[in-house]
């Protein structure tokens, strides 16, 4: 079944660049290389170039290198002859022969060993290989599309990476921005995500609060889409076991799923020292650029959420926690747009 292009979700100019750069690459027959951090969509774009490509009627093949270890990985990618290695009983494609008129996307690339390097460098330049103990030089037409989160020049000063594969791999390279340099996207991809955990649970999904939208956006999310992909779902899922019908507010438990007064202690590193963990951000943080009053309702609608949430959205409790009367939160409620109930009403 011949598949589409995948969903892109993001309006910062940062991402519609690279997605630009994605759309001009995507016709040309040489091989690329995407560079990011983990988590920034590396193997998305990988299957966007694909489907945008003249082979998006052809194979599309996955291979993570990380995953296997030498011996299987150039078998996995090449084939095996009956017998060339214990257990190997019959004859076996590889992924190259699978891949033939269309792409194969190779994840990972850099942990890839020297060996399987030095045959990849023979299959991306002349289309030849061997399958693992046999002899016949066999022939395919396939792009290579490779992905790393390290930086491959400096692999091959190290000398952990040839660097005439890195010669043909990189005919153009596009390297990823993460999310805390996409303003905005965050917001965007936490209500797209939420929307599709709501639609699961069969719930509506009343939208996140205003101090969760700040929250979200001044989290500096380290592991990018993944990782608050995985947030976004998770604390959606929480709110609607029992849903209100309020907004969703930032609940920061939901950023670690493992955090808890009874979770074992840390593994030490090297060094003796456990491992920093995730910041839990609260409130949002100042950002230069935004202008005074931007700044003000940030920090307004988050105090407002936090007195709300510990009070079981009482407003009247949630009220003399932050020391105003009852009708001056409800002014504030109704200046910052919480909807008609926003908590429970006081009694």
């Amino acid at each position: 079944m011949i598949g589409e292009a995948p969903q892109i979700v993001g309006e910062a100019p940062e991402w519609l660049s690279a997605l630009e750069h994605i759309s001009r690459l995507a016709p040309l027959e040489r091989p690329a290389l995407i560079i990011g951090e983990r988590g920034t969509g590396k193997e998305l774009v990988a299957e966007r170039l694909h489907f945008l490509s003249r082979r998006w009627d052809g194979p599309y093949v996955k291979v993570n290198c990380a995953a296997l270890s030498n011996d299987l990985l150039d078998s996995e990618l090449f084939g095996h002859e009956r017998g060339a290695f214990t257990g190997a009983t019959e004859r076996r494609q590889g992924r190259f022969e699978l891949a033939d008129g269309g792409t194969i996307f190779l994840d990972e690339i850099a942990t890839a060993s020297q060996r399987v390097q030095e045959k990849l460098l023979r299959v991306i330049e002349y289309g030849e290989f061997q399958r693992l103990g046999g002899e016949t030089v066999l022939i395919t037409n396939v792009r290579v599309i490779a992905a790393t989160n390290i930086d491959l020049p400096s692999a091959v000063r190290a000398g952990q990476f040839r660097a005439d594969l890195l010669d043909r791999l990189a005919f153009d390279v596009v390297t990823l921005p993460p999310l805390r340099a996409r303003k905005g996207d965050a917001t965007l991809l936490a209500d797209f995500f939420a929307r599709r955990m709501a639609r699961e649970m069969l719930e509506d999904f009343p939208g996140f609060a205003p101090s969760a939208i700040a929250a979200i956006e001044a989290h500096d999310w380290p592991g990018n889409v993944r990782e608050l992909r995985n947030f976004a779902q998770r604390v959606t899922a929480r709110a609607l076991t029992n849903p209100t019908g309020e907004p969703v507010r930032f609940d920061p438990a939901a950023l670690d799923p493992f955090e808890s007064p009874y979770r074992p202690p840390a593994v030490l590193t090297g060094r003796n020292t456990p491992p920093p963990r995730a910041s839990h951000p609260a409130l949002p943080k100042p950002e230069l650029g935004s202008s005074f009053e931007e700044q003000t309702k940030l920090f307004e609608t988050a105090l407002i959420d936090a007195a709300l949430s510990a009070h079981d959205g009482h407003q009247g409790k949630a009220a003399e926690t932050l020391g105003l009367t009852y009708h001056q939160l409800r002014g504030l409620l109704k200046k910052h747009d919480y909807g008609k109930k926003p908590g429970k009403p006081d009694a």
